[in-house]
């Protein structure tokens, strides 16, 4: 990258997708994010040369292009994807971070990781299998964590002749399992992965096909009002007091935007005291600014001198989050072992900590099917259920579907440390 300032802060101000990969085990993910990044120039030439060297040495005509994402030696191995990797390549219009994420059902919890900060998720389907269970599985989470969009890669067309017939039957497949689906906008494209049709060039093999590469839907697509720029929800992380001579009485509150728009002059509240004030001026890295919204992370300074602290959230007078001490959350169990019954966890919510307890499972889901299943209620690894926690202090949530943000908390075992399980807030 030229490091001149122009290029450096043009390069800074690109705008950034994340998106996650999902598919079953060999429908070509590995080998898709590979022509990606080889497609688009973002590799290194010396690993390039390695994998020459290493697909020569298995015998194969190609370059295998998938050994550029399975870096774990046991993926290597085993030649499948078994925990969550991100990739970052960058083109001259936006910048990518990659979630690619295993296709196994049992590491469907890896697929949650990689996906709850998503814009996008590409979903690959086997041309030759159509939509199975793994498919099903994947558009549900996808639908699940309110993922905006989804782009259904229809993979290995080489292997039916580039047929625009089998590429119609998946089409619509796909659209008559997705209709039971919450997932507002979803495309299609016929690719080959391992030639690189459609990925990142129009393939001369799809004439029939008069949709965009790719590429260009990635670099494209429109995320902008992707984020709740309606509802303001200011979690504070930390309270900046340097002390110096420079800023002896400066006192302001450092955090991440989780919704809406905030400006200089604005009336806010402070959750849980209620106390008032306005926003006197916002604080970033690079100097003071005009407005600041999802997901900018700034500092706040008010007009008056208020007690505020980690945990504590700013927002509207007359636009408030729920606080609440009962709440129901679709969780995703992500531990082998299950709830203990009863068990007590920390829980974490933006900024704020708490401790809860399982009050009661409601029903869990059947992943394939999306019916509930009310009778049976053992939670184990990767289960998806309904449950209602009750916490030691109120929280102040959101939806889920109205705010990624303020809508998912995470469950913490405080013997050992380890997340177990992630939620999306249901009001």
């Amino acid at each position: 990258m030229n490091t001149n300032n122009t290029d450096s802060n043009s390069y800074l101000d690109m705008q950034l997708l994340r998106f996650t990969t999902a598919g079953s085990v060999d429908d070509g993910k590995s080998t898709l994010i590979g022509r990606l990044l080889y497609d688009s120039k973002s590799i290194f030439e010396d690993q390039i040369d390695a994998v020459q060297s290493s697909s020569e040495k298995r015998g194969l005509e190609h370059v295998d292009l998938s050994l550029l994402t399975d870096g774990l030696k046991d993926e290597r191995e085993q030649g499948i994807t078994i925990d969550v990797a991100y990739r970052y390549f960058a083109t001259p219009k936006r910048k990518f971070i990659i979630a690619d994420t295993p296709g196994h059902i049992q590491y469907t919890r890896n697929m949650v990781t990689g996906a709850s900060t998503s814009n996008l998720a590409l979903i690959l389907v086997d041309v030759r299998h159509g939509v199975i269970e793994q498919t099903c599985r994947h558009s549900f989470i996808a639908s699940l964590l309110q993922i905006p969009h989804l782009v259904v890669c229809i993979n290995k067309m080489d292997l039916v002749d580039y047929s625009e017939e089998a590429y119609n039957k998946v089409v619509e497949q796909y659209k008559n399992f997705a209709a039971k689906l919450d997932v507002k906008d979803i495309r299609f494209v016929p690719i080959s992965a391992l030639h690189g049709d459609n990925v990142v060039n129009r393939s001369e093999n799809t004439p029939w096909y008069g949709g965009e590469t790719l590429m260009h839907t990635l670099e494209t697509i429109h995320i902008g009002s992707d984020e709740n720029h309606i509802d303001c929800r200011f979690p504070v992380q930390t309270v900046i007091r340097p002390h110096s001579d420079e800023y002896h009485d400066y006192r302001g509150y450092a955090g991440r935007v989780a919704g809406g728009v905030f400006k200089p002059g604005d009336d806010i509240t402070v959750l849980p005291s209620g106390f008032t004030s306005k926003i006197k001026a916002i604080d970033s890295f690079d100097g003071a600014l005009e407005e600041a919204f999802a997901p900018m992370s700034v500092t706040l300074t008010l007009e008056d001198d208020i007690d505020v602290g980690r945990g504590d959230m700013i927002v509207r007078p007359k636009n408030q989050p729920v606080a609440t001490q009962d709440i129901n959350v679709m969780l995703c169990w992500l531990n082998q072992e299950g709830p203990m019954a009863g068990g007590k966890y920390a829980i974490k919510h933006t900024s704020n900590e708490a401790r809860c307890m399982i009050k009661e499972i409601l029903y869990k889901v059947d992943i394939n099917t999306l019916h509930r299943l009310e009778s049976d209620k053992e939670i184990k690894g990767n289960d998806i259920a309904r449950v209602q926690l009750r916490t030691t202090k109120p929280l102040f949530v959101d939806e889920y579907n109205t705010n990624r943000n303020t809508g998912s908390i995470i469950l913490i075992d405080e013997t050992t440390n380890e997340t177990v399980a992630a939620g999306m807030i249901i009001l």
